[in-house]
């Protein structure tokens, strides 16, 4: 390939189809941060995740921007991450750069668009995803556009491998 997507790979334990919907929306809208741990057992059932883990030498949550965490309290995927490896969960490593619209209703090159230049790696610590093994917890993947534009970031920064592990996906439209 002569661009070759930034995730090697994306594990998720369950298709965004019933009941994992309202679940996760309980989970990440109404402040029900104590779905977290059941949530996390679920995703590290899922085949090849226990492996990832094990393999990864850093596990960063997907970044909320502030304002958002403001409105929700907590962010799902970093409660997620730290169920997941508490030893290698780094929350502060990558970061929101910026607000951006909400992804819910965008084609897939809005999305991408919109995600252009809204994530990066803390400054002073940029250094420490070089030649390591990184894995990117998140709730659920739908186009693929955070995830893919905060792998990229990642690349850049020198990840010699990306996983992404995500609760749910959506199905490919078809």
């Amino acid at each position: 390939m002569r661009e070759p997507p930034p995730l090697d790979v994306c594990l998720a334990a369950c298709a965004y189809v019933w009941p994992w919907p309202e679940c996760i929306a309980e989970f990440k809208f109404r402040g029900d941060a104590g779905r977290a741990a059941p949530l996390a057992t679920l995703l590290r059932s899922a085949p090849w995740v226990e492996p990832a883990l094990e393999k990864a030498d850093i596990v960063l949550p997907m970044p909320l921007a502030p304002v958002r965490l403001r409105e929700r309290g907590f962010n799902q995927a970093h409660e997620l991450a730290r169920r997941l490896a508490p030893r290698k969960t780094d929350a502060t490593l990558l970061l929101r750069t910026r607000e951006t619209t909400a992804q819910s209703g965008l084609t897939r090159a809005e999305r991408l668009r919109n995600l252009r230049g809204a994530f990066a790696l803390e400054p002073l610590r940029a250094m420490a995803v070089r030649d390591r093994r990184v894995v990117l917890v998140d709730d659920v993947m739908t186009s693929g556009a955070s995830l893919f534009a905060a792998a990229q970031v990642l690349r850049a920064g020198g990840a010699s491998h990306v996983t992404a592990i995500v609760l749910a996906r959506t199905e490919a439209p078809g």
